[in-house]
């Protein structure tokens, strides 16, 4: 996951306002609620500029000369005004709690949509940590920031222009000290929020480090108390924390030197102010009234300019996770269909079935090249085969020979560099990716399970399917007889990932949800060396009867069970260096044989260790 982060984000790049453009269609979608927050906020920051005004009215023509006749109008806006501003603020709160939850939820909604679209070579290459943190935290900050942080600014920004305005047109010399003010606050802001920005980016990408690493310690809890690595585990994990605790003091120091500059900025303009209204008050003979309103003015105006620093600070630091979301929602899929054939068929989410041709089965690889993205070199090349409907296809070969390529092809995980796969004598990008996938059943060597109970489970194949319609399917490949043992049976829960199951009931369970699915073409990983010989018979009846009249692609780990095969395909390196049916590829003495022979005898010599002979 490193090397993906560290390549990630140029950690030096500067505010760019035009990422935050990319924001505005999940702003407007709250607009009605933000510009109702900004009326209530203009109104607010217009009673808190009126405030020092009136102070400055009662002092002149009330205290100064020692009357109390109409003194009450005073008294009863003095009331009157803080009731409005808290009524004010319970509604913008109320509003604000609105429009951060719905702006996350939105951009929530928007990333597991765009994760849905996506094919599945961005999953084989992007950790789930990486996602994880673009959906949960990053969403959940760029949020909070919209909704509260446009809030305070537009307060802070409509005080400060009150403000402004209002000293101008009471003592110029004096608004001239306050407002000499905001240039140095603006090159300390700009300053300070370049450094920030660089560190917060890093801090993010830590924090994404984090989130995959606390994911792999827990997925793989088990692996890890097996092979006694826990101490390995909590360095690695220790040593992550340890960086993002380094680089979030960083980001604290920052933070903790710029906020009490801007302090002492304000600090010294309200001294100014006192001392030069001081003089013209006991020298000039000016009036209480304007120094009472100054120093109001002074002591309350550098608050707004520090909240709009603050706030300032917070998007340029918040731009790190704008930047990661807008990269995620702007992936395009590595697999995509055409325009036509979206407009004819229909994409994922609006498929226009009415549409779709019946599938028999019958593939053909024509003249196929074919490349990884990634690759250097063609795993394929000028390949031909005719596999017609209902004929069974072995692929077999060593641990990383490259086995899975043809079936990625086959199921358009990977389209080819050059040449053609025909699906019953159709290029298949002449179809959309669901029409195939409507008629795709794929059986992991290690299935996924969602949590939930069995019957759900099963249910995921087709999920307009009754109850008894499950309890065929489950019936059919003998899951039955494996699930009457749990103690709730169908409704027995699968835990995460199916963990509360063992690895051949696990595979029972996804055996019949592709029954269920009832696919034209069958995928199977084979998975039976990892299970006891029981388990192991009832697996093989039940890959018996599923590739039964259904084109199917077995990847074959157990060669002995896969001599019924009407074509095996040898591969090694990445390459198909043998093809035919069984008795005829051990004729021939090449390859296969070589691996037949080989696995034959380690599985004899395992079979007389069990027995104890």
């Amino acid at each position: 996951m490193a090397d993906y982060e560290e390549l990630d984000y140029n950690y030096k790049k500067p505010m760019s306002p035009a990422i935050w453009k990319k924001m505005l269609p999940f702003i407007r979608a709250e607009r009605k609620y933000l510009s109702r927050c900004t009326a209530l906020m203009l109104l607010v920051a217009g009673i808190d500029v009126i405030v020092p005004l009136l102070l400055g009215y009662a002092i002149k023509h009330y205290i100064e000369p020692g009357t109390a006749a109409g003194a009450w109008k005073i008294l009863i806006l003095a009331v009157i005004l803080p009731a409005v501003q808290g009524i004010c603020v319970q509604f913008f709160v109320a509003m604000g709690v609105n429009v951060e939850v719905e702006i996350s939820r939105s951009l929530r909604n928007a990333i597991f949509f765009q994760l849905q679209k996506l094919s599945l070579s961005y999953y084989n290459k992007t950790p789930v940590g990486y996602m994880m943190a673009r959906t949960n935290s990053d969403t959940s900050r760029i949020g909070e920031l919209i909704a509260w942080g446009l809030i305070d600014f537009s307060w802070s920004a409509f005080y400060c222009v009150g403000v402004v305005i209002s000293m101008f047109m009471v003592h110029w010399q004096l608004a001239l000290i306050v407002s000499a003010t905001i240039p140095p606050l603006a090159i300390l802001t700009w300053f300070f929020q370049r450094k920030i920005l660089s560190v917060n980016r890093i801090v993010r990408k830590l924090n994404s480090k984090m989130t995959g690493a606390m994911n792999e310690g827990i997925t793989g809890a088990r692996t890890v108390k097996v092979l006694v690595n826990e101490e390995q585990s909590l360095a690695e994990y220790t040593g992550i924390t340890g960086n993002y605790r380094r680089h979030a003091n960083h980001l604290a120091r920052l933070r903790a030197v710029f906020i009490p500059l801007v302090l002492f900025i304000g600090s010294l303009a309200t001294a100014v102010v006192l001392s030069y209204g001081g003089y013209e008050i006991v020298f000039l003979g000016a009036e209480l009234s304007v120094l009472a309103i100054f120093l109001q003015y002074a002591g309350g105006f550098f608050d707004p300019i520090q909240n709009i620093a603050n706030i300032l600070t917070e998007f340029v630091s918040t731009q790190a996770n704008v930047e990661r979301v807008n990269d995620l929602l702007e992936q395009i899929p590595g697999i995509t269909d055409r325009k036509d054939v979206i407009e004819k068929y229909g994409d994922a989410f609006s498929p226009k079935k009415e549409n779709w041709e019946p599938i028999s089965g019958d593939v053909e690889f024509r003249d196929v090249t074919f490349r990884y993205p990634d690759g250097s070199e063609n795993v394929l090349e000028h390949f031909n085969l005719h596999v017609s409907a209902g004929t069974y296809v072995a692929i077999v070969g060593e641990t990383g020979a490259g086995k899975s390529t043809l079936v990625n092809l086959v199921c358009r995980f990977f389209e080819p560099s050059s040449g053609n796969i025909l699906v019953d004598g159709r290029d298949y990008r002449e179809r959309s990716q669901l029409w195939l996938h409507g008629a795709l059943g794929y059986v992991l060597q290690s299935p996924h399970l969602f949590t939930g109970t069995i019957r759900e489970n099963i249910r995921y194949g087709r999920l307009e399917a009754s109850d008894e319609e499950v309890e065929t399917a489950a019936r059919i490949v003998h899951a039955d007889k494996v699930i009457a043992k749990l103690e709730k049976g169908l409704d027995t829960e699968a835990g995460e990932g199916g963990d509360r199951l063992s690895t051949g009931e696990k595979q029972l369970i996804s055996f019949a949800r592709a029954v269920l699915a009832d696919p034209r073409i069958f995928i199977l990983d084979e998975a039976t060396s990892s299970v006891d010989s029981e388990m192991e018979m009832l697996l093989q009846e039940a890959i018996t009867h599923l590739l039964k009249d259904r084109t199917s692609f077995v990847i074959a780990h157990r060669l002995s069970t896969i001599r019924g095969a009407d074509i095996i395909l040898v591969v090694d390196d990445g390459k198909i260096i043998e093809r035919g049916a069984h008795r005829e590829l051990m004729d021939r003495g090449g390859h296969y044989h070589e691996l037949y022979t080989r696995q034959f005898e380690e599985e004899t010599e395992e079979r007389v260790l069990r027995s104890g002979h």
